[in-house]
């Protein structure tokens, strides 16, 4: 039996909360919706990093950050690495991709068969340096907040250029099954929306976001390297927000052009590398725990799934065991994830590597609890997500708990021996040049 064609589409920087079928009161994304409504939403999905690079090596591997030394953005993947491409051809797969993926080097395709269109070239890295990561590093600018308003962008013109010829190749995709990837750049910062898409929202109907009374001070020094201390005026505020509600109006813009080309029978799936705080805890950007930061939308059309939304803890390492079992090949042991079709709860686990910490960060992700560990020089943090979703009261007080979640962290991996590790792989890159 012929195996399905599957499309993956993946975003950057698109919140979970940010979405009609996520229940947001303004957000209009329309075909997001109807597939949502056509497959499964999946409520509780996390990325592995809150941070581009990191977060899609991951992915594409299907292995966690820390098994393959994918600690920042300017990691450049070895010879050994193997993505989705490798893994599909397999099951006789001729693998494409069109628009944004944040590779890294000169290898354009990592294992697919072949580009429509490539990244933009100011966003590729081809020396493989790490950030630095001391306490006074800082970004240069606050632009990703403060460069706001309607216009046109070169982001936009990537991501209608990479439809088009998504489009294009959705006409003759010839006689192999397929793998579409679609990479959209939107709706990462700069704010700069569409004016038609701008015109959609009015700063009226913003929220201003929550901050809590007392910052973590490994929060607080995040702020500082990503200049989020500096203040903004609520207009400022207010206008970031409705352009980034307008930039996921236009990707989902984008969405709907392509699933029109796409047969009803093609298994799609949906997601994002991570989220956008947009003002939460006073944090624009992400390099953080916090849920609008990891948490990300997940949406899944496949014959064999009821309609409907599931509850179940998954993250980005589980999209690679779902395209190997939609593909129909066998589980791969090697890999930590575990298909979406059968999808179960388990604890979830982010990390991060990069700038804005000093120290590692790991997050686990299980039930209610969130449990964020950044080293034993510094206090965790602890969220009860489901009584305290703004997660504006810290519970790291409560020594038992603590405990066990630590526990439970250390079952999949040792944060302090990963911290060195990735400090010294970083030290190592550094000093080639």
């Amino acid at each position: 039996m012929r195996p399905p064609n599957i499309v993956v589409v993946l975003s950057d920087e698109h919140t979970a909360a940010a979405a009609g079928w996520a229940g947001h009161p303004h957000v209009r994304t329309p075909h997001l919706d109807r597939l949502a409504a056509q497959g499964v939403a999946f409520d509780r999905a996390y990325t592995n990093s809150p941070m581009c690079v990191p977060s899609r090596l991951s992915l594409m591997a299907g292995q966690y950050v820390h098994q393959i030394g994918a600690w920042d953005n300017g990691v450049i993947p070895d010879a050994a690495y193997r993505t989705w491409g490798h893994h599909l051809r397999e099951a006789g797969y001729t693998s494409v991709i069109a628009g944004r993926t944040h590779f890294n080097g000169p290898d354009r395709v990592l294992g697919f068969d072949r580009r429509l269109t490539d990244d933009l070239d100011f966003w590729l890295d081809h020396s493989g340096r790490p950030p630095r990561r001391t306490a006074d590093w800082r970004r240069p600018t606050n632009s990703h907040v403060t460069e706001q308003g309607s216009g046109d962008h070169v982001h936009t013109q990537h991501d209608v250029a990479a439809t088009d010829a998504a489009v294009e190749f959705l006409r003759d995709p010839g006689e192999d099954p397929f793998l579409l990837y679609v990479g959209y750049m939107h709706p990462h910062f700069p704010l700069v929306a569409p004016p038609e898409h701008r015109a959609l929202y009015d700063t009226a109907d913003v929220e201003l976001p929550a901050v809590a009374d007392e910052q973590h001070p490994v929060i607080s020094l995040l702020r500082h390297g990503f200049r989020n201390d500096e203040p903004l005026t609520e207009e400022q505020i207010r206008e970031a927000t409705v352009c980034y509600w307008a930039l996921i109006s236009h990707l989902d813009h984008q969405i709907g052009r392509l699933l029109a080309a796409v047969p009803d029978d093609t298994v799609v799936l949906y997601t994002s590398d991570h989220g956008e705080m947009a003002g939460h805890q006073g944090i624009w950007q992400k390099q953080c725990f916090y849920e609008p930061a990891v948490r990300i939308p997940l949406l899944l059309r496949h014959p064999s799934l009821q309609p409907g939304r599931s509850a179940a803890h998954v993250g980005l390492i589980d999209v690679l065991p779902t395209l190997r079992d939609a593909a129909g090949l066998a589980p791969d042991t090697a890999l930590p994830g575990r298909t979406l079709l059968e999808a179960q709860d388990r604890p979830v686990l982010s990390e991060y590597h990069a700038q804005g910490m000093v120290d590692g960060g790991f997050m686990l992700k299980s039930g209610p609890w969130k449990y964020c560990y950044y080293g034993s020089a510094h206090a965790p943090q602890v969220f009860n997500v489901d009584d305290d979703p703004l997660e504006l009261h810290d519970l790291s007080g409560e020594t038992a708990l603590v405990q066990r979640l630590d526990a439970e962290l250390r079952l999949l991996l040792d944060p302090d021996a990963t911290d060195a590790r990735a400090k010294s792989d970083q030290a190592a890159r550094l000093a080639r040049g």
